[in-house]
């Protein structure tokens, strides 16, 4: 085999047009380097006498680039980005997250410790531990109150 230079002057527009073939137009240099990496793994591992050499790195270079875009489409399907409005987004301090009278009506059924989570954590925006200092208990015994009342919730 020659030297990869001549090689992938020579083999170049075949990683275009496969390239196209495949419909790959995001990630387009990253796609040619895949490419590029296959074209030199083909000329290292092809054996002299077993057909023609064009034919052996189309194939790798192929199968390198549907794998590639297999991986690719896995990885977006997985991870979703927030487009920019998400990261715009502020809750408007002057707005309650939820009236008072609302709330209440969904704690028919629930004891006074459990009121008092529902009021503190959707009203007032309390965590856990602030729920626990404020009424002088502790953070498990908060964490209870909110197991029972999501229970009694549910099945109201």
């Amino acid at each position: 085999m020659e030297d990869f230079q001549g090689t992938v002057e020579k083999y170049e527009p075949m990683i275009y047009q496969i390239m196209h073939s495949l419909h790959i137009y995001k990630n387009h240099d990253e796609f040619y380097q895949i490419g590029l990496i296959a074209l030199w793994e083909a000329s290292e591992r092809f054996v002299e006498g077993k057909g023609a050499f064009s034919s052996f790195a189309y194939a790798t270079i192929k199968g390198r680039l549907l794998t590639e875009l297999t991986r690719s489409k896995k990885r977006e399907e997985r991870n979703t980005f927030p487009d920019e409005q998400f990261w715009e987004y502020q809750i408007d301090p002057a707005k309650e997250p939820m009236e008072l009278a609302t709330l209440l009506s969904y704690c028919d059924r629930l004891t006074v410790k459990q009121k008092k989570w529902v009021i503190m954590t959707f009203y007032f925006g309390m965590g856990t531990s602030e729920i626990a200092a404020t009424e002088e208990v502790s953070p498990s015994a908060v964490k209870k109150w909110r197991k029972n009342a999501m229970e009694r919730l549910r099945t109201n």
